[in-house]
Formats: C-alpha cells, sequence, structure tokens
C-alpha cells in the first residue's frame, strides 16, 4: 500500500543511529490498536529484527490502511539505509523470504543495474508479512522504455507504453515488487503543468480506457489533486491491475478535504498513531482503482527525514 506516494518522504537526510526493532514493533502495536485491527507479533518480529541495522534514526517510517473496510489488516513500510545493499538478498539470507525462480527474484537487482540506487524501502502487512520492496530514484527518472527492456519486467509494461504516453505518465521515479503476489508497480511524478491539477475528465478516460470500476464524483475529483500516479502490473495479464492517484502529504485530518467520510477508528488512526516529531500528523493518502472497486488508502507518519519535513512545512506556508 505504499504506492501511495509516501515514499519521497521516505529518504532520509543522512544516516544516523538507528531506531530500535522493539521500539517500532510497539508503535506498529499502538496503531494497530487505534484502528481496532489485529496485531501479530510473529509476522512482525522477525522483519523488523532482521532489517534492524538499517533502521535509520531520520529515515521515514509510515502506517497505512484503507478507508471503508474493517481494518483485517495494516501496513508499515520503513527506510533501509545503504549498509543494506541488497535488501532482497538480506530478506533470503534471514528467512523472511523464500527463495523463487519467477522473475520477481531478479527484477530488483536488474532495476539496480540500470540506475543505480542506495534508497530501499521495505513494505509489510502485520498479518500478511513480507510484501515489497521498493527502489526509488527521484533525482534519475526513468523512461518507460528503458524498464520495458529489462528481461525480468512484464511484458505488461511495454505493452501499455502507448497508454502512460498518452496520460503524460513519462518519469518514473521509483518500482516497486511485490514478491508475495508476484505483482510490481511503476511511480510515475506528474509534469509540473498538471501535478495538482489534473482534469476530472482525464482522469475519468483513464479509468475507463483500463477497465476500472466507475469512480464515484467526490473520488474522481480528489484524484485530480495527485502530482503522482502509480500503475500494478504483473507477469500473468497485459492490462493494468490497479491505478493510483497521490497527492501531496498533508497535516492533520480535515474531513472536508477527503472524498470520503472516515470511521471513527480511522480517524483516530490518521489523528493519533505514534509519531517520533512534534505537531499535527504527516498524513497521505491516494484514491485508487482496481476492475472490481474504488478506495481511499490512508497513510500516517511515524517519521519523517528533517529535509523533507521542511519541504512539508514549506508548502504548508505556501498555501496559507
Amino acid at each position: 500500500m505504499i504506492g501511495i506516494d509516501r515514499l519521497e518522504f521516505l529518504m532520509p537526510e543522512a544516516i544516523s543511529e538507528g531506531i530500535g526493532a522493539e521500539e517500532l514493533c510497539s508503535a506498529i502495536e499502538e496503531s494497530a490498536r487505534l484502528a481496532d485491527a489485529p496485531f501479530s507479533r510473529d509476522k512482525v518480529w522477525p522483519i523488523l529484527s532482521a532489517y534492524e541495522g538499517g533502521l535509520s534514526a531520520d529515515g521515514g517510517v509510515v502506517f497505512s490502511l484503507q478507508a471503508g473496510e474493517r481494518a483485517a489488516e495494516i501496513e508499515y513500510s520503513f527506510q533501509v539505509s545503504p549498509g543494506i545493499n541488497d535488501p532482497y538478498a538480506h530478506a533470503l539470507a534471514s528467512g523472511i523470504l523464500a527463495e523463487t525462480d519467477h522473475p520477481v527474484s531478479t527484477l530488483l537487482s536488474e532495476t539496480a543495474a540500470l540506475v543505480p540506487t542506495s534508497e530501499y524501502y521495505i513494505d509489510c502487512g502485520i498479518v500478511g508479512g513480507f510484501k515489497k520492496i521498493y527502489a526509488n530514484f527521484p533525482h534519475d527518472p526513468q523512461k518507460v522504455s528503458k524498464l520495458a527492456d529489462l528481461p525480468s519486467m512484464p511484458r505488461a509494461v511495454g505493452e501499455n507504453a502507448e497508454f502512460f504516453a498518452r496520460y503524460d505518465l513519462g518519469d518514473v521515479a521509483l518500482i516497486g515488487v511485490d514478491y508475495r503476489n508476484k505483482t510490481m508497480n511503476l511511480y510515475f511524478q506528474l509534469p509540473a503543468a498538471t501535478a495538482g491539477n489534473l482534469d476530472p475528465k482525464t482522469v475519468l478516460a483513464a479509468l475507463r480506457e483500463t477497465g476500472m470500476s466507475e469512480p464515484s464524483e467526490e473520488m474522481l475529483a480528489y484524484a485530480g489533486k495527485a502530482y503522482r500516479v502509480y500503475t500494478t502490473l504483473s507477469w500473468d495479464a497485459k492490462e493494468i491491475l490497479r491505478i493510483a492517484f497521490a497527492p501531496q502529504p498533508f497535516r492533520g485530518v480535515d474531513q472536508v478535504e477527503l472524498p470520503v467520510r472516515l470511521e471513527p477508528r480511522i480517524e483516530q488512526f490518521m489523528r493519533a498513531t505514534p509519531r517520533t516529531y512534534g505537531g499535527a500528523p504527516v498524513n497521505v493518502s491516494a484514491a485508487k482503482w482496481s476492475h472490481e472497486h474504488e478506495v481511499l488508502d490512508l497513510s500516517a507518519y511515524y517519521q519523517v527525514s528533517a529535509v523533507h519535513m521542511k519541504t512539508i512545512e514549506a508548502q504548508e506556508g505556501s498555501a496559507s
């Protein structure tokens, strides 16, 4: 669920002494309690302890859920320091992932060879366990054509190249590799001219062209605020499986600004989830569609890097 564009704000300003796995585990458990969601330490602890040496005190950590459904799962994502050069190999060695001969196993390394990056992020569920690894390269965005040429990349990436071009989805700022579901994500940075101001008619056309569920007017208008768009693809289908539109991160919770009314437990999660910084919580959302339904993804930051907190505060200042 990290696909709702919180990753830019996970990048650390500098690697410093790491946060403790026990501290983070307690914060995850508390976030689950707030949302009335189940918590499984047996699922969470092996992952946190495996990556404890790579947890940065200034790296981003974020907790996520979906509005409108019973909180059967909460996801947590954390940045891994450059001290862990290959987070996939680390997961295999730690026993939290099993080896496979599926091309999902080599996509991350091929991407890193194309565009070197030391910025990796781990995405997990408190019940579902280890899910994804993200490779972030916001300062060196890649074109779809280059990524499509990677041997392990799903053919669906190249087969949808015309769609991406038609909707100005040209710059891929990061990719996500989902080892559990055998899917992958492309995260597109929108051009400055349209970021935050997409025409709802354009969004609607993209949803209908990809066969997504019919959007509500509220969600369609909210999607127009996106500055990033991400898609989910697989090795087993030609079509795009999911598409999401993510606005900029925001401070606090304003029900008027959101496209759905939050249930009390979800609002509590957004307002009161533990955090290591002062002031109102930093939250993120995204309007997301699959072929079956639409949903609002929601996230609350536990930790935000100093450099990106300054970015958020600058955005707040310009909006006031």
